[in-house]
Formats: structure tokens, C-alpha cells, sequence
């Protein structure tokens, strides 16, 4: 398997962080150029010597004495990045602000403030350099702290004049963005509602490329961005189909609810048995999930000579969750007439046994609904003591609700999947090695539907109308 790479956090001490910011200011190159050149990020360096500062006020750094810059310079432009970043966090209340800002209206002050606390980074930034700017803050220390270009100061300014305090929290756009045009829109979705091939384009699905060339052929330019934008917002979305298994039988509910009413009112000497066949399946070499070391494929080969082949016939019996199985030679009515005949000797003390398949035609043929009502007759259940037989078929085309799918799911995960049997006879000790475990661990907890290897059954082992127990390529029907 392979495994993610862990990310290891580097730790420094203080006399690394000292040392490391002393040879930056002592070399008077940028942070940027240090910092490749001892594999560190620059933005480590300006927080080092911000921390490094304010724990020490003496910290010798461009300010320090026999610089250009007196002690007194310092010590203001540490005052002034500490105010900014009070401003910043929201540590000031606004009535302290409006006292210290007696330039500004108060109304101004607090448009300012919470802009600042509560906008975006672009007009948190403005409504931070100006409130530092009417406080007295030096240019050159705002755009410091906020890593900006004397330029940035200037427009601010002059905008404050011209558009007034309402600029700093309205979007600078002017109109409406190609986006949210109705044109634009509706020129996109008449594109997305034809078909490629109805502008000569050789495909079957519009891509955003495809519907941005066809737009420009009309003279409307729109980018890849504003397009996405446009069909998100409407609430498209790229999806790849799903195959839903459906059921057409126009007494769908009928069924079905027979069904439930049969299993929620099943007496104790009463069983239900879901009755299924699992095959033809070849044996040979499976491919399917297994551990492999990082780089290693398992292959299997395309053309392989069978050992054989196999298909189990099995009866699910819901209340106890018991397998009853063997093996047969064909699907046709004979197999399911012997077993038919199998579970009336295994369950001759029960009083009635009730019978749930699909609606496959050797599941409903005449020989099969013959044999039953001869079972049924009294003069045979007299000489026989045998229980009565009662069918409960499921809807035409809904082998997604036949129970004992779940339970094929299961062995086939467990022990189909990723074999190698060298023959039939191994194939078939393996089967059978799986129900006769399975039978057993739901015999000693009947309540829970089991933690072994049949846990991979894709749902438990239960009627219900929302299951799916036919295949996880599939979704839920109903």
C-alpha cells in the first residue's frame, strides 16, 4: 500500500532565531535572498525579528545605536506596529478608537473598525491604513506591516477624498460581471441544452473549453472562470451518470408489501426462506484487493484455461439467517424442485415454509407451481407430514431486493475474489468451509449480523424495500 509521506515540523531554539536574524540585518540583503540561501522562508525571518523585538526592546537590530536610526525612532515605530495590531485583532473598543481618532467623524470610525474586523483581507487592509494614517502612523511603517507599496497608501488617500468613506466597503467593480449578465447566461445554457454535435463538434458532452469556443464563434467572450460561474450558480454540476435498478412490475407495491406483511406476522413454526442461484462462475485466477508493496501490480491474465465451473444454489432463511446450499450442474426447474425437496426434509417440524426468487422463468414454471399444489394437498401433507408450501415471488425485475444477494456479495468477497483455486473440489471446500462458519456464528449471536468474513455482505441480511443487495456498481432503487 501506499503510504503518505509524513511531514516533519522543524523546531528552533532562540539562539538559532537570534543568530539567524543578526547574520540577515548584518548582511543588508533581503529576507528573501537569506532565506534561500539558508533554507529558510523569509516569512520565518520577519516574524523571528518581530518576536526578537518586542521581547527586548535593546535587541540590536537597523535601529540599534550608531545606526542612521535613534533609540527614539525605534521605539515609535514599535509603538505604531503595536497599535495597528491591536486595531487588527479587535483589542480596542470603539469608544477608545473614536477618542484617539478626533480627526475622523465617529461614524467614519466606526464604518473603519468594522470594516476591519469583519471584511475580507483587501478591505480589511484599506480600512487598516487609513485608520493608521489619520492616527499619525508614518507611511513607511504602515506599508511595512502590511508588506505594500507607497503606492497603495497614495490611492487609498486619494480615494478617501474622491468617493468617500462608503469606497472602502463596496466592491470596486462598476456594473455587473460577465457572469452575472442575463444574456451571457442564457447564451451558455441554449450551448449546454443542444448537443455538441449540433455546431459540427465530434463529441457527446460539453466541456467548458468546447462551450467558450462555440461562444466566441457568436462574438460573446466569456473566460473558462465566468463560465463555471455561471453554470455552478444555476446548479449544474459535472456528474457522471448512475445505473439505477429499477423494477417495471405494475404490482410493484403489492409484492412488496405481501412480502413485509408475511415476514412481520411470521409465526415461531414458520419459516422464509430467499432462494437464489450464485454462477456460472469459472475457476481460476480471480483478480480482486490485496496488500502489495508500493510499486508491485498484481496481474491477471486475460486468457486462462478454467478448471472448471460452478454455480451454488442456495436458500436464505431470514428469521435465523441459516444458509441451506449445493451445487448444481444448470439453472432449470429441477434444481430448484430438489430444492424444494431439500427443505421440506430439513424443516418437516415447521407448519408452513414460504418461498421469495425473482421472477426468472425457471423459477415460475408450470413443473415447479405443479409440484407445490401437489405438496399442499391434504392427502399428501397427510401421508408426508410435510409443512405447507407458500410462494411470495418478488417483482418482475427487481433481483436488487432478493435477500440472499447480500449474501453472495459477501462469499464472493471472502472467498471468490483474489483465488486461485486449483480446482473444483477446492473451490467447493472453500464454500463450503464459508456458510458452515457463517451458519454458525448466527447461530451464536442471532441478534448481530456478524463480524468474520461475512461482514463484507454489502447490507445485512434482512428484507427491507431500500436495500440493494444485488451490486455496489448499482444505486438504491426505490
Amino acid at each position: 500500500m501506499r503510504q503518505t509521506p509524513v511531514r516533519v515540523h522543524r523546531k528552533f531554539d532562540e539562539a538559532f532565531k537570534r543568530e539567524a536574524v543578526q547574520n540577515w540585518l548584518r548582511s543588508g540583503e533581503s529576507a528573501e535572498v537569506i532565506g534561500t540561501a539558508s533554507g529558510l522562508n523569509a516569512e520565518l525571518l520577519y516574524a523571528w525579528k518581530s518576536l526578537l523585538e518586542r521581547a527586548s526592546p535593546a535587541y540590536p537590530s537597523r535601529y540599534a545605536v550608531g545606526d542612521k536610526h535613534s533609540d527614539l525612532e525605534f521605539s515609535r515605530r514599535r509603538h505604531d506596529e503595536l497599535w495597528m495590531l491591536k486595531v487588527l485583532l479587535g483589542k480596542m473598543s470603539v469608544a477608545q478608537l473614536v477618542k484617539e481618532l478626533a480627526v475622523l467623524p465617529n461614524d467614519h470610525v466606526e464604518q473603519l473598525y468594522h470594516c476591519v474586523k469583519n471584511s475580507s483581507f483587501r478591505y480589511r487592509a484599506r480600512a487598516l491604513a487609513m485608520l493608521a494614517h489619520k492616527n499619525g502612523v508614518r507611511n513607511v511603517t504602515i506599508t511595512r506591516f502590511l508588506r505594500v507599496g507607497p503606492q497603495y497608501l497614495a490611492r487609498i488617500k486619494l480615494a478617501y477624498q474622491t468617493r468617500g468613506i462608503d469606497w472602502f466597503s463596496k466592491h470596486g467593480h462598476a456594473g455587473l460581471r460577465r457572469y452575472e449578465m442575463e444574456a451571457n447566461q442564457k447564451a451558455v445554457f441554449t450551448i449546454l441544452h443542444t448537443p455538441p454535435s449540433a455546431y459540427g463538434i465530434n463529441r457527446t458532452t460539453w466541456t467548458i473549453q468546447l462551450i467558450g469556443e462555440v461562444l466566441s464563434k457568436q462574438g460573446i467572450l466569456i473566460g473558462k472562470n465566468d463560465l463555471g460561474r455561471i453554470i455552478r450558480n444555476a446548479g449544474y454540476r459535472f456528474c457522471k451518470a448512475k445505473k439505477y435498478l429499477t423494477s417495471n412490475d405494475p404490482d410493484y407495491k403489492e409484492k412488496v408489501a405481501e412480502i413485509t406483511n408475511i415476514l412481520s406476522n411470521l409465526k415461531p413454526d414458520e419459516k422464509f426462506f430467499s432462494v437464489d442461484e450464485f454462477g456460472p462462475f469459472a475457476v481460476k485466477m480471480q483478480g480482486g484487493w490485496s496488500y502489495m508493496k508500493q510499486g508491485e501490480v498484481k496481474i491477471v491474465p486475460i486468457i486462462q484455461k478454467s478448471k472448471g465451473t460452478l454455480i451454488v444454489t442456495a436458500a436464505l432463511e431470514l428469521s435465523e439467517n441459516q444458509v441451506v446450499h449445493f451445487y448444481s450442474a444448470k439453472k432449470n426447474t429441477s434444481e430448484m424442485l430438489k430444492l424444494l425437496e431439500v427443505l421440506l426434509v430439513k424443516y418437516a417440524d415447521q407448519a408452513c415454509l414460504y418461498f421469495s426468487w425473482d421472477a426468472a422463468s425457471w423459477h415460475a414454471s408450470k413443473k415447479l407451481y405443479k409440484r407445490v399444489d401437489e405438496i399442499n394437498s391434504p392427502a399428501y401433507r397427510a401421508s408426508r407430514k410435510c409443512p405447507c408450501v407458500r410462494l411470495a415471488p418478488l417483482p418482475s425485475h427487481a433481483q436488487f431486493l432478493n435477500v440472499i444477494e447480500s449474501v453472495f456479495s459477501g462469499m464472493a468477497s471472502a472467498v471468490i475474489h483474489n483465488s486461485d483455486y486449483q480446482s473444483v473440489d477446492q473451490a467447493m471446500a472453500a464454500i463450503d468451509t464459508y456458510f458452515a462458519e457463517r451458519n454458525q456464528d448466527f447461530r451464536d449471536n442471532p441478534r448481530r449480523a456478524g463480524g468474520k468474513i461475512w461482514g463484507k455482505e454489502i447490507v445485512a441480511a434482512k428484507f427491507s424495500e431500500a436495500n440493494n443487495c444485488k451490486n455496489k456498481r448499482y444505486a438504491n432503487s426505490r
